[in-house]
């Protein structure tokens, strides 16, 4: 029997009028192509440098230097595709963290990581959040929530996400699920759901049964947006006059495709996205990690990178591994260009 469908999910704005989840219209959005041609052509015969032939460079961390951060600061560090370890005021915080050696359901098949992670699983600081944007397997790792469980103090997920976890054991009191627009306090931090123009699913038979969403993270004065994976649309000009523009942007650059256009930002709409977003900065997340696509592995960076130059927008490219931190300088380095 099947269950009772949750009554946020029916009342939420963005519900299908049955137990699942939509975007919002979006006039820009353009068609995607069928299931069938998009599986036929993703599984086909891989064009030449989706993969790096040479080693991506990883600045190794350890708890150490993490505790040695300055503690009123508001410090990102990369961990690899859209994973990263936020250190907010001296409290440790992960968005979408994946550990796992593949981006699958599997342990013995799909999009295998080009690079080790900076620091293991074992030594993570204890976190006061985990946020999550979606249920896609290179967002929603098991491994990386079943290890952490205990660890982690509160766990920040869209509509619907919330079973997924405590079906990982995740106990039910430490999940806060949020539809867009809602806000959640902890602490000196807030956090918001807003709009993405994605989709969801874990399997054939679970499409959108769970929402996405984008992210903001205030903490103190200093505003964070991040992405999650998401199509263009207007929703990024409302997100940025809401909060009067961000200190940085992580935004999604990569696996883009004209087959699927609607559902990954193209390096223009990255841009564009920011510009629209208010941003001071743009950090680019959702590459150099997992093979998720048919452009060139290096070409999301190369495409923003040129592009930022002309309209004179501040870019990050940090290493994996590489500690950003708010309001302190730093040379950002194209550290792709010397890698096949």
């Amino acid at each position: 029997m099947a269950q009772p469908c949750p009554p946020r999910h029916t009342a939420s704005p963005q519900s299908d009028g049955a137990c699942g989840f939509v975007n919002a219209p979006n006039p820009q959005a353009l068609p995607l192509r069928d299931n069938w041609s998009i599986w036929t052509r993703f599984l086909g015969k891989k064009p030449e440098g989706t993969v790096p032939a040479d080693p991506i460079p990883v600045r190794r961390l350890d708890r150490a230097t993490l505790d040695a951060l300055d503690p009123t600061a508001v410090h990102i560090i990369r961990l690899g595709h859209s994973s990263h370890l936020l250190k907010l005021r001296g409290r440790y915080w992960l968005i979408d963290p994946v550990f796992s050696e593949r981006a699958s359901p599997v342990s013995f098949a799909g999009p295998r990581r080009f690079h080790p992670t900076p620091l293991s699983l074992d030594e993570l600081p204890p976190i006061e959040g985990l946020i999550l944007s979606h249920d896609h397997y290179d967002h929603l790792d098991r491994l990386t929530i079943e290890t952490l469980k205990q660890r982690v103090q509160r766990h920040y997920v869209p509509l619907g996400v919330g079973a997924r976890l405590v079906g990982m054991g995740v106990p039910a009191e430490r999940i806060e699920e949020f539809d867009w627009w809602q806000s959640h306090v902890a602490g000196d931090v807030t956090l918001t759901a807003a709009p993405a123009q994605h989709f969801s699913g874990r399997t054939p038979w679970d499409r959108n049964s769970t929402l996405w969403a984008s992210w903001v993270i205030t903490s103190g004065d200093a505003r964070i947006y991040f992405s999650g994976d998401t199509g263009y649309s207007d929703s990024f000009r409302q997100i940025g006059e809401r909060f009067g523009g961000f200190d940085i942007a992580l935004m999604e650059n990569g696996a883009y495709d004209a087959y699927w256009a609607s559902l990954h930002l193209t390096p223009e709409q990255t841009v564009q996205a920011t510009v629209d977003l208010r941003a001071k900065l743009l950090y680019l997340v959702h590459n150099s990690t997992f093979d998720l696509a048919l452009h060139g592995w290096r070409h999301p960076m190369d495409s923003v990178l040129a592009l930022a130059q002309q309209k004179s927008l501040p870019l990050a490219t940090p290493e994996i591994g590489e500690v950003l931190t708010l309001g302190q300088p730093r040379e950002n380095r194209a550290w792709w260009q010397a890698l096949r």
